[in-house]
């Protein structure tokens, strides 16, 4: 059986088609829909994101039916479920395209997230925690001899933090201390969860990660980042040297850095303002990246929980 998955978050709109039988991925792709451009201060979907939204859920359904989908779920994550007008997006995808959204809390979407991870990495016999930076929430699985005893969602994701803060181009030392500073205070909770743990690997899923890994890759040439591959180990050290480039850079010197995916030009400063409190605070020792997350997850939990989700129409 073919099952295709969607995921809609706050910055893409994430396609995956796989073959059951033959146990393969036949098709992934993304379409940027940017969800939080141009909301407001209530984080209502403006009606241009709605637009961009459908555009991309329409294109995605086409994309599933082309591959010959026999089955077709789709998830929806923090813009959507904290959108006071998202239920407007979901009605309008059900009436126009048949596709029924599964709204999902941060706690089920991190459960997704650690699923999805364990499929494409092998987890360290020490504390690990997975990190994964959305555009609308950034959630953390702490692992314990390779499995999960604490998960959470914050409200700290790029797009969230870079309409909080909108700092200078390039970012000003005083408003990287006042990021430090909200992340202290908001990642309480985790703090005390890792308190005895004393994580020493971080493995990073989704899209900052995977362009932190692009560009380590294509800048320093001392390791290939495959998107084929499922995971990535970065040099500790040429992470640092990405990571203060893309915090003295400009947005188009950014824009302009080797491996850069243009759409996280402008986010790519709060995803390593977030990665780099973590490494400081926990004193991460390895840093890995992993090409599966939340739609992946999906599709593994389907083995187990095929009833827990709403199918769309193909």
């Amino acid at each position: 059986m073919k099952i295709a998955v969607i995921d809609c978050g706050t910055n893409t709109f994430n396609l995956l088609v796989r073959s059951q039988e033959e146990n393969k991925t036949l098709f992934n792709t993304k379409i940027s829909v940017r969800l939080a451009e141009g909301s407001d201060a209530d984080l209502s979907l403006s009606e241009a994101a709605i637009s961009r939204a459908m555009d991309a859920l329409k294109s995605h359904q086409a994309k599933a039916k082309e591959w010959k989908a026999e089955a077709l779920y789709v998830v929806a994550t923090a813009a959507i479920r904290t959108a006071p007008n998202g239920k407007d997006l979901v009605k309008k995808a059900a009436d126009e395209l048949g596709i029924t959204i599964n709204v999902i809390d941060g706690n089920t979407e991190a459960s997704l997230i650690y699923e999805g991870v364990k499929q494409g990495i092998e987890f360290k016999d020490v504390s690990s925690l997975i990190m994964d930076i959305g555009g609308g929430s950034t959630e953390f699985i702490l692992l314990r001899n390779q499995e999960p005893v604490w998960q959470a969602s914050f409200p700290i994701g790029s797009s969230v933090m870079l309409n909080r803060f909108r700092p200078a181009d390039p970012i000003l030392k005083e408003e990287v201390e006042a990021i430090d500073d909200y992340l202290d205070e908001t990642l309480v909770s985790l703090k005390e969860a890792c308190g005895g743990e004393n994580p020493r690997v971080l493995i990073g899923s989704s899209g900052s990660f995977d362009t932190l890994a692009q560009m380590c890759a294509d800048n320093y040439q001392t390791s290939r980042f495959d998107p084929d591959e499922s995971s990535y180990t970065f040099s500790m050290h040429e992470y640092m040297q990405i990571s203060n480039k893309m915090l003295e850079s400009t947005f188009e010197e950014r824009l302009n850095t080797p491996g850069m995916i243009p759409m996280r030009a402008d986010m790519i400063v709060m995803a390593c303002l977030e990665i780099n409190f973590i490494i400081k605070r926990f004193g991460i020792r390895l840093l890995q990246q992993c090409n599966f997350a939340l739609k992946e997850g999906l599709y593994y939990s389907l083995e187990n929980q095929e009833n827990q989700w709403q199918k769309s129409s193909l």
